[in-house]
Parts: structure tokens; C-alpha cells; sequence
């Protein structure tokens, strides 16, 4: 089984339409658009369909991974909690011979749907391509090796890793975090003095290597 992938909130929050339907809970994120193309026009696409981009963990016991649950006031049984509204998969808080209940596992357990995971802190970088002097901020996952990283820059330089990846003047180790390269996370340090984190935040730079230069 490979690495799992990992994906920032801001990239999941894209995914918003019932056309391309994307959410995340429990730390996981999953792509949802062919569960609203099976059940095109069912009215319990809807609280999911609102909920598309974001993260649902509410709806969830993160104990059990199972749909939160209530005592109904007025049968005293335990239902789903369902405040948004009863959504695919969940029965009828009352019985029902309408429902049809044989579609297997539910959504939410449904590995099929799972992309990867959801980052549990991002971070910003600034990228600096020594041969052209441009610079580029990036946001990332912390969980991310370099060459994750690296895979994210490429769609500003295609030419990525034809580069030695330094930070302050050390090659990086491309299968390590920033972390473990020795980057650390300032944000927190940032926030609490007030400073504007994009202006200080750590550069790494890029040097073609047909040109290695001492940084």
C-alpha cells in the first residue's frame, strides 16, 4: 500500500458542487460526486450537497465513526442526529416500507470514496528560484517529504527537480518534512508577536544544477 496523500482544507473546499463533491471528516477526505451521480434528484442529497467542501466531523462520534445519534423526544428511541436533515443511507426515524436498505455499506464507510488525508496543520513557504530570482509562497501539508512538496511547485516550474532543494545553505533531504529537514513551524511564534508571517517566513532556494553556487 502506498504513502496516502495529503490535502490542505483550502483544496478541499474547492471541491463544492454537486458536480464535484468533496468533504472531509474524521481526518479523511472523500470524494463524494459519484455518490450525488447515483442519487441524482434524491432530496437526501441535499445536507450533503450544502455541506460540499467542508469538513462534516459534527456529524460524526469520533469514538465510534458512526453517525452521531439522539434519543427521539417523542419515542424515546435512540435515531441519527441528523439536524441538517436526514441524508442518503440514514433510515427513517419511523418504519418505512418505501426505504430500501439494500444498498451495503453505507457512504461514510465506504473506502471507495477515500482520497487521502486531510492535513492536521498546513503551513506556508516561500520558494525561491535562484536562476530566475522569482519567488513563490506555497501553501503545504506538514505531513509532506519534499518531494510532495516538490510535486505541488511544479505547476509553477515544471522543471523542479532539475534543482538542488537548500535551506540556509544545507541540502534538503527530499523523503523528510520541513520538520525533520530542520524548517520548524513558526507560525504559532508569529501570531503571538504580531508579525506578518508571509514577510519572515523561511525561504527555501533553488539552485539549477547546472549552476550550484554556495548559497
Amino acid at each position: 500500500m502506498g504513502r496516502p496523500k495529503y490535502f490542505t482544507p483550502n483544496e478541499v473546499s474547492v471541491h463544492n458542487t454537486a458536480d464535484d463533491l468533496w468533504v472531509s471528516f474524521l481526518g479523511k477526505v472523500y470524494n463524494l460526486t459519484p455518490l450525488c451521480e447515483k442519487y441524482k434528484g434524491d432530496v437526501l442529497l441535499k445536507p450533503i450537497i450544502q455541506s460540499a467542501g467542508k469538513d462534516i466531523s459534527h456529524w460524526f462520534n469520533p469514538k465510534t465513526k458512526e453517525i452521531r445519534t439522539h434519543v427521539d423526544p417523542q419515542t424515546g428511541c435512540v435515531i441519527p442526529y441528523c439536524p441538517n436533515g436526514r441524508f442518503i443511507h440514514i433510515p427513517p426515524p419511523y418504519p418505512d416500507a418505501d426505504w430500501a436498505n439494500d444498498f451495503g455499506r453505507p457512504w461514510w464507510r465506504d473506502e471507495g470514496y477515500l482520497v487521502g488525508i486531510l492535513s492536521k496543520k498546513t503551513r506556508h513557504i516561500k520558494i525561491i528560484n535562484t536562476l530566475t530570482s522569482q519567488d513563490q509562497v506555497i501553501e503545504v501539508c506538514s505531513e509532506e517529504t519534499m518531494t510532495e512538496i516538490l510535486a505541488r511547485y511544479l505547476r509553477y516550474n515544471a522543471h523542479a527537480a532539475s534543482y538542488t532543494w537548500k535551506y540556509d545553505g544545507r541540502n534538503l533531504d527530499m523523503d523528510k518534512t520541513l520538520e525533520d529537514n530542520g524548517i520548524p513551524d513558526e507560525d504559532e511564534e508569529f501570531y503571538k508577536l504580531s508579525m506578518n508571517d508571509d514577510t519572515f517566513l523561511q525561504a527555501i532556494h533553488l539552485y539549477f544544477n547546472d549552476d550550484l553556487t554556495e548559497a
